[in-house]
């Protein structure tokens, strides 16, 4: 099986501003047609450029190589965490963080905990109302003498001048972006031709999400920083899962952050902004966010957690934690930064270690992967569990739900074999009336549009796989990734139980075999001919289709056309 990552809705955004596609933009060249786009492009700006500028390796740039507090450190955490520590030798704590407002307000919680270091590492991390209360809590940790080091992916460069530059002028807050594509300071044009003549190199993206609290808390999952994760857009939301992590595992989730954190491949904010900011900048960056979280905490539920400090908490024995083994895999900042050297077919750490895992299965895996390509070898591997009468369900994104219609090209012609193979297949439908119920709020979101995000394994009903993986070629080879493998039959019994819901006629479209009556049933359908029916439940009157359902016009166009290219290897 293969994987990959996130977001690709943000492809049109970075395109509009000439930067390289996102790691989960899917509109991607195969090497072939990447090499003929850097011939042409050579040949059209060789009389308008001297040469496309090309940046130092970061280690080369003025900045300091730091690592992460000592695990032992005197914390209020640590001392927290002694005694179930103690209880539970070499086992870690996990808190499985369901619902959008759970995962904000732990990463609220999270960073009013820490005294000495806050690490935040993510893909993506806008500046909206929720990554404004995030942006924040971290402000405040620092004026509280938190270091406070970020490191992100996708940074939004029309936006550098504005927040997170204002904060990066804090004696202890330092930005840092991984593999920009350009520096603000260049010309549009140098941007474009920066991209294109090094596009294999952009294309790849650092897809990891964690943050780490004084190397005695981790969050680590599927969200990325924005309200789209929190339930706190009012136009899309992602079904999303994220786990709380403490004690000796986050000291690994925190080496992984070094590693990136030191990489030649992650640039000071300061090296690509040349801009200069008066001390009244960061001052009013402060009164901004105070002011934001006046008006905003409140209705995002971003306080409650936070009335008994965590310390406490865990002390107490409140914050529900589940003790098992785990193991912690992420991808080496080597996957990208040594990409020329490393044109491998293998698939990454991460992705073996999930694929190892899967091959354990005895009695059933359960899937939640949003950007689903599995290639003729996740095929094979379906057929072989299938064969030892292991159940293999998936749950993905539909055509009507997902955020990344160019995916869909590359799952679709992948439904009838994997079906074929003994495969389980539910797609996410976009509108779910019920999902307003209390009971369904964990994997379904709020009112508006609803789009699959989580990326969870569950084998057997005894371990959870829970990370930044999608079953795709991207976060395979291509982009950088972790996993957090946990041994605890109580949390896969709780993803279980999500996936059950989540895969419910309600909230899911059903994908089978048509049957010979049912295609009797669709003579005269113009899409007859097609295998495959799609068959849900709305106000409790069953629904069959002989079509991607709800998915519209321009949306089963656009597949079609996508199915034409050569995008497989680049999904």
């Amino acid at each position: 099986m293969t994987d990959s990552s996130t977001c690709r809705n943000r492809a049109a955004a970075h395109a509009q501003r000439v930067s390289p596609s996102p790691a989960r933009s899917r509109v991607r060249r195969t090497p072939r047609i990447a090499r003929f786009i850097h011939a042409c492009l050579v040949v059209l700006c060789a009389s308008l450029v001297t040469a496309c500028a090309t940046r130092p390796p970061a280690t080369a740039l003025p900045r300091q190589t730091t690592h992460a507090l000592s695990p032992s450190a005197d914390t209020p955490l640590h001392a927290a965490l002694a005694a179930p520590e103690t209880a539970h030798p070499g086992q870690s704590g996990f808190r499985l963080l369901a619902t959008g407002t759970d995962a904000l307000q732990m990463r609220i919680a999270l960073a009013r905990a820490a005294t000495r270091t806050l690490d935040l590492q993510y893909y993506i991390a806008n500046e909206d109302t929720t990554g404004k209360l995030l942006l924040g809590a971290a402000l405040y940790a620092a004026d509280r003498g938190v270091r406070v080091r970020m490191l992100v992916d996708d940074l939004n460069f029309h936006d550098i001048d504005s927040l997170m530059a204002a904060l990066n002028t804090h004696p202890l807050i330092e930005i840092r972006v991984f593999n920009p594509y350009g520096s603000a300071q260049e010309s549009m044009f140098t941007r474009t031709a920066n991209l294109f003549t090094n596009l294999d190199q952009f294309t790849r993206r650092m897809h990891n999400k964690a943050m780490i609290v004084d190397n005695q808390l981790a969050i680590v999952g599927g969200r990325n920083l924005g309200d789209e994760y929190f339930s706190a857009s009012p136009t899309l939301q992602f079904t999303d899962l994220d786990v709380l992590a403490a004690g000796p595992v986050a000291a690994r989730v925190s080496a992984s952050f070094d590693d990136y954190w030191n990489s030649s491949m992650s640039y000071p904010l300061s090296a690509l902004n040349h801009q200069t900011f008066d001390p009244h900048e960061l001052d009013n960056a402060r009164n901004m966010l105070r002011a934001h979280w006046h008006n905003n905490a409140a209705p995002y539920d971003a306080k409650p957690l936070n009335a008994t400090p965590l310390a406490a908490q865990i002390a107490g024995h409140q914050l529900g934690l589940d003790w098992a083994d785990c193991t912690f895999v992420a991808d080496s900042p080597g996957k990208i930064a040594n990409a020329q050297e490393t044109q491998s077919a293998q698939p990454g750490d991460a992705m073996r270690s999930l694929i190892e895992r899967i091959r354990t299965a005895q009695t059933s895996v359960l899937v939640f992967t949003p950007y689903f390509v599995p290639h003729d070898t996740g095929v094979q591997e379906v057929r072989k569990l299938s064969a030892r009468g292991v159940r293999v369900a998936f749950l993905t994104n539909s055509l009507a739900a997902t955020d990344a219609i160019v995916v869909q090209a590359g799952y679709s012609p992948y439904r009838v074999p994997l079906l074929r193979a003994g495969a389980e297949l539910y797609e996410f439908k976009p509108t779910h009336p019920e999902r307003r119920n209390l009971r369904l709020r964990g994997i379904a979101g709020s009112g508006s549009r609803a789009s699959l995000h989580a990326k969870a394994y569950v084998i057997d009903e005894r371990t959870l796989v829970i990370g930044s993986l999608n079953l795709d070629p991207r976060s395979a080879r291509l982009n950088t990734e972790l996993a957090l493998t946990i041994d605890s039959p109580t949390l896969a019994h709780e993803v279980a139980s999500y996936f059950a819901r989540a895969t419910s006629p309600e909230l899911s479209y059903r994908v089978t075999l048509a049957t010979p009556e049912e295609r009797a049933q669709l003579t005269g359908n113009t899409a007859a001919h097609s295998p495959l029916v799609w068959t849900d439940v709305e106000n409790g009157v069953v629904h069959t289709y002989n079509l991607d359902p709800h998915a519209g016009f321009y949306r089963n166009v656009l597949t079609g056309l996508f199915l034409l290219l050569p995008l497989d290897n680049q999904l």
